[in-house]
């Protein structure tokens, strides 16, 4: 007699996708993995992490849950292929939005206590692939291409430590003074586009800062981002980015000056900024990113 699986019903997993619009050749049901997570993570706060996530059925499930019994429940989800875009992060804002679909289309928004409930941000991180990072690696001009080819071993890695150091993949520290516009090129579907890439998010999950507030300010057309959180370490730290390209020492005071108003370095055990600046106690952050960044690769 051949054995079968316990999760048999595929048709009710495909189910639960089309009314969202949306199409995948094999899911499971979502009210299994509400059981599944509801039994592993009974407490309102749990982490449930799928290292598998597929069609995301596992973040559907907890959201489904957290808006039943009001719990706070976090998912980390981790795909390779293609259908993170087309199917599991379509899927994820879909139910976010609402939680009763028809051919595509929400049947109603979400109640306040659904959006209450609901995921407040989902955030989506992306690792460079090997082949992007090749794309962007940028050597200077005195490099030889010819000579590289008859010592590639040697070369090559004396390439990635010294010759590309301006390349964007590695950090080119001479473009952070714009790091609102940093990008890399990305080969994506046959085609290689340019990609904005969020440096201050980077940064901030490099230094384990655990974020406890956010702003944005506008200095007279001048933009500020600015972090306050805590490090693992437990050091009260902020993190301050904005434009300084073209900057003169006027400008610096009065960054200074608007740093100092706003009291945004108040209580900080360790101040952050990008660029130079003349913000009393604070250290460029371009040294601490490119060592957390490259650690164990250049030296």
């Amino acid at each position: 007699m051949q054995m079968r699986s316990v999760i048999q019903d595929a048709k009710r997993g495909k189910g639960d996708l089309e009314p969202l619009g949306l199409d995948f050749p094999y899911c499971h049901p979502v009210s299994l993995y509400e059981e599944l997570v509801a039994a592993a993570a009974p407490e309102d706060s749990d982490l449930i992490l799928d290292y598998f996530a597929g069609s995301g059925t596992t973040g559907h499930a907890v959201i489904n849950l957290n808006r039943e019994d009001g719990g706070r429940r976090k998912f980390i989800l981790v795909e390779m292929a293609d259908y993170f875009d087309t199917v599991l992060l379509p899927r994820l804002k879909k139910v976010t939005f609402s939680p009763e679909w028809k051919d595509g289309k929400p049947k109603r928004v979400a109640t306040a206590e659904e959006a209450e409930r609901g995921p407040l941000i989902i955030k989506v991180i992306r690792l460079e692939s090997y082949e992007d990072a090749l794309n962007n690696l940028l050597p200077s001009e005195e490099s030889s291409g010819q000579v590289a080819l008859q010592f590639e071993d040697y070369l090559l890695k004396y390439m990635l430590q010294w010759e590309t150091r301006k390349s964007e993949t590695l950090l080119n520290v001479e473009k952070i003074s714009k790091p609102f516009d940093y990008c890399l090129h990305i080969y994506r579907d046959g085609e290689t586009r340019v990609q904005k890439v969020d440096l201050p998010e980077t940064f901030n999950y490099l230094i384990g800062l655990d974020v406890a507030k956010r702003q944005v300010l506008d200095n007279n057309g001048r933009y500020y981002l600015i972090y306050r959180g805590a490090t693992r370490e437990g050091k009260s730290t902020v993190v301050i980015w904005r434009e300084t390209a073209g900057w003169t020492e006027e400008d610096y005071k009065r960054d200074r000056d608007f740093v100092a108003k706003h009291k945004f370095t108040e209580g900080a055990d360790v101040i952050y900024v990008n660029g130079d600046s003349l913000i009393p106690g604070a250290q460029a952050l371009e040294g601490v990113f490119k060592a957390k960044m490259f650690a164990g690769v250049e030296g």
